[in-house]
């Protein structure tokens, strides 16, 4: 039996409290696997149980992934994807049954989990258009309206919401403030937020958050600027690191505690792995920013068609922060292309992502778009991108991708408050992450996207079982 260690630090760094091994506590065990395989088109099938035998010490030869229970890491907060304009305006689009079947597919009881929804505060790329919630040089916001969202945002994400229940947590992000508050008048192609207008564009967030709990939307959380150091042919504002930290000290954070909203939770950057670390170590360097901010958001662009993503930039970054989240804000395969939406790489990307930044300190998991049509779109830009869901308005037809299916193989199993546990692999063609769920449920997420076929074994303390990992497939194992 081993030895009591008792070793609990700040959130997200290892606890480990072992008064008694796993298989103690969990003796006779079986455990359920849930399979995802291009070769066979086999999707989230159930394969039945696999039983655990002993295997007190693995050979090299042995292939393995090794879980140890007893070193925990951070919490998950959820896991979900954005409600963009495009979403919305594409669900809508559809006939009601087709409505119906993709909310449940997301959000219903035997869909895929998701808690989270993010969207945008003002216009995005994944809008029809370029809007505001305001009129022209209207300072003081007497003007302000979220009539726009009222059309298509707003009744999606309610019946989200009502779906999802009391797990739901709901962020936004703005794109870019209204053109007359920028350097450059206009809501696209960078800009910056004039001095002048720091306070007003402060207040622009309260007025949002407002106007959306009016309606019963309960705003969870917020980014301070989508991708600020990106000067996009789309809306988009940049602030350098410096800029960024000012803005939440000076205006934003203050007006949201002044406001009675200091519970929301405010994530800088938003934008890529690339310069997370930089970023957060020169924003978070004032003790009187820091205090405004609960998590760090990123995305994953900077080398998206890359297996050698800078994964250990989240690492980096949580060990210098382990009292602020991170969140993965948005990511998506960008240049659609129709004739690839059954590629199974689709689903890998996913995969690669969601594992290796679970295993890097990752509590916030969020996708872009929950939907987009045939097009990938509506998008005002031309910027059209694959989603998990495709859907063709003109013939009704619904298209579920790889991506769906293996985000499924996570957010489907893992819940809220689970906890992340230790886990490794001993071949690199192998990604694993672990969490326990609340009930003390094991759920073990194993992905192989080489061209050769694994036989593996999942090890917990000396015991082990016995699986098949082939070519590019991805499973769930539920203990």
């Amino acid at each position: 039996m081993k030895k009591l260690i008792v070793s609990c630090f700040v959130i997200g760094i290892a606890c480990n409290i072992n008064a008694q091994s796993y298989w103690k506590k969990n003796a006779g065990k079986s455990a359920k696997v849930i399979f995802t395989h291009s070769e066979t088109n086999e999707k989230m099938v159930d394969k039945g149980m696999v039983k655990f035998e002993k295997m007190p010490q693995p050979k090299e030869t042995d292939a393995c992934i090794f879980v140890d229970p007893d070193f925990r890491y951070q919490k998950l907060i959820g896991i979900g994807g954005a409600i963009t304009d495009a979403s919305a305006e594409t669900l809508y689009k559809l006939p009601k049954n087709k409505q119906k079947e993709i909310l449940e597919a997301y959000y219903g009881k035997n869909g895929l989990g998701y808690t989270v929804v993010r969207t945008n505060m003002n216009s995005c790329d994944f809008s029809s258009d370029s809007y505001t919630y305001v009129q022209d040089n209207d300072n003081a916001l007497k003007t302000f309206t979220v009539a726009h969202d009222e059309k298509y945002k707003i009744p999606m994400i309610k019946e989200a919401q009502k779906m999802i229940g009391k797990d739901f947590t709901f962020y936004f992000s703005p794109w870019s403030p209204p053109a007359w508050m920028k350097s450059n008048k206009s809501m696209l192609k960078g800009g910056r937020l004039e001095n002048a207008f720091y306070q007003s564009w402060a207040d622009y967030y309260i007025k949002f958050i407002k106007e959306y709990e009016k309606r019963g939307i309960n705003v969870w959380g917020l980014t301070v600027q989508n991708e600020p150091m990106a000067t996009q042919t789309w809306e988009s504002c940049i602030y350098t690191a410096e800029e960024e930290g000012e803005f939440l000290k000076n205006n934003l954070g203050p007006t949201l505690w002044k406001n009675g909203y200091k519970d929301k939770k405010v994530m800088i950057w938003d934008h890529n792995r690339d310069l997370i670390y930089q970023r957060a170590t020169t924003t978070l360097s004032d003790p009187e920013t820091s205090k405004y901010a609960s998590g760090i958001g990123y995305h994953w662009y900077e080398t998206w068609n890359n297996k050698t993503q800078l994964f250990d930039n989240l690492s980096e970054t949580h060990k210098a922060f382990p009292d602020k989240f991170l969140a993965f804000t948005e990511g998506c395969k960008e240049q659609f292309d129709l004739s690839k939406i059954d590629d199974v790489k689709l689903g890998e990307l996913y995969g690669r992502n969601m594992l290796n930044d679970f295993n890097k300190g990752t509590a916030l998991w969020t996708d872009w778009n929950v939907l987009l049509d045939e097009t990938g779109g509506p998008n005002h830009v031309g910027n059209f991108c694959f989603a998990p869901i495709i859907a063709d308005t003109k013939t009704g037809e619904v298209h579920y991708t790889y991506e769906y299916y293996y985000i499924g193989h996570v957010s489907k199993f893992i819940k809220p408050n689970a906890q992340r546990i230790g886990t490794s692999s001993n071949r690199a063609a192998l990604t694993s992450t672990t969490f326990m769920n609340e009930n003390g449920q094991l759920v073990t997420v194993i992905m192989n996207d080489s061209d050769t076929d694994i036989d593996t074994n999942l090890w917990i303390e000396g015991m082990a079982a016995k699986l098949s990992a082939p070519a590019h497939s991805i499973q769930t194992v539920i203990l």
